[in-house]
């Protein structure tokens, strides 16, 4: 099985293509919204015991909910 791996220039954010620059105002707010629903993510992950599934430094990874809970203790 093939796994799929990232297009390096796509992980890499400059400046110029960070969308909370963007001069649309629902672009530019649309970061504090995914900020929320991966937050949102987390939390119903460790209330029902599950793992989550995300990137990490362009890494496909599975984080289940007691690291999930220890992250958030090391980071309250």
């Amino acid at each position: 099985m093939v796994k799929n791996k990232p297009n390096e220039a796509c992980l890499t954010i400059t400046p110029e293509k960070d969308i909370r620059n963007s001069s649309d105002p629902d672009i530019a707010g649309s970061y504090n919204a995914m900020q929320r629903a991966g937050q949102a993510a987390i939390d119903l992950a460790i209330q029902t015991n599950t793992a989550i599934v995300t990137t990490v430094d362009g890494k496909i990874v599975r984080i289940t909910a007691a690291e999930l809970i220890k992250q958030r203790q090391l980071f309250a």
